[in-house]
């Protein structure tokens, strides 16, 4: 008989791809996470993980084991949810994990909204980047996800989650206002080939997002300051220091001293914001509320047009 905890196991060693950084995410130690996998190999009678200098990876019986795996995990959360729409679950926690400006825009006006449709949720916030939401899910850190799509990101029919799209916005470029393109209505990405920018760190969606523009504009950007954060961003371009491109609802409310924001000339580069769940899990009780709650205050960011 396979214990599907040690399944947990299998998956986030394919997930982190070693054994450390599997241990870290399920809070066990890497003595443990090791013990488990020797215990499921002994279970399955294959052996599951090679492991070399760069980490670990699955063997071919791991992969194929893997596939069952999420089918197992996907299904034990379905019977979660059922057992507690049996159990009348309308009372209980949420730990949704989500990035500053998706908290800002969906999260909190979900939160407020479920106060009133469902008062017995309690929704536990936690600050994530839009790259970082979706891997604490998976590890069971998070319930839900509000997350940003990135290269690598899992996609529409990764059999480990459900995803729900929640809403898009087109990044705006923000110039100093001495620049010499600041008086134009709309701004091309080409026509900024030669200048300073300012952008996220690799490995934040926003960055991938910025990089790709410019890349299909013709040239790699010149990407000299580096900052998560918008406001300093903008900041930095209202000191002259470079030009950027930023996501517009993240300028909204936002004092640009020193800046203009001008549309991008023809397609502009875009965010998309989705919510993500185990896969089963989107029927619980108390998550269905939270995913309901997501998709009505997303659909007010697309009716106010800007966004």
């Amino acid at each position: 008989m396979i214990d599907a905890r040690r399944l947990r196991i299998l998956r986030a060693v394919a997930d982190h791809r070693t054994v450390t950084a599997a241990a870290a995410a399920l809070y066990l130690t890497p003595s443990a996470v090791s013990q488990q996998l020797a215990a499921l190999e002994q279970e399955t009678g294959h052996r599951l993980v090679e492991r070399n200098a760069r980490g670990a990876r699955l063997t071919s019986a791991g992969e194929i084991l893997l596939t069952h795996t999420n089918a197992v995990l996907a299904q034990l959360e379905r019977a979660e949810a059922e057992l507690a729409a049996y159990g009348a679950g309308d009372a209980g926690t949420v730990t949704v994990a989500a990035f500053a400006t998706g908290i800002g825009l969906v999260l909190a006006p979900a939160i407020a909204a479920l106060s009133e449709s469902a008062p017995g949720i309690r929704v536990r916030v936690q600050d994530a980047e839009g790259d970082a939401s979706v891997p604490m899910v998976l590890d069971r850190q998070a319930d839900v996800a509000v997350a940003v799509e990135y290269r690598g990101a899992p996609g529409e029919d990764d059999r480990r989650l459900t995803r729900v799209p929640l809403y898009s916005e087109p990044f705006d470029a923000v110039l100093p206002v001495r620049h010499r393109l600041a008086d134009r209505e709309q701004v091309a990405i080409a026509d900024l080939a030669k200048d300073t920018w300012i952008g996220p760190y690799p490995g934040n969606p926003c960055h991938d997002v910025v990089v790709l523009a410019c890349q299909y504009a013709g040239f790699e950007p010149g990407l000299e300051h580096s900052s998560d954060d918008f406001h300093a961003v903008v900041a930095l371009a209202g000191a002259e220091a470079g030009v950027a491109l930023v996501p517009r609802s993240a300028l909204r409310g936002m004092t640009l001293t020193g800046v203009v924001v001008r549309p991008v000339h023809g397609t502009a580069p875009t965010r998309r914001v989705f919510a993500a769940v185990r896969r089963g899990a989107e029927a619980h009780p108390l998550i269905a509320p939270v995913l309901a709650a997501l998709a009505g205050a997303a659909g007010g960011v697309a009716g106010r047009g800007d966004a």
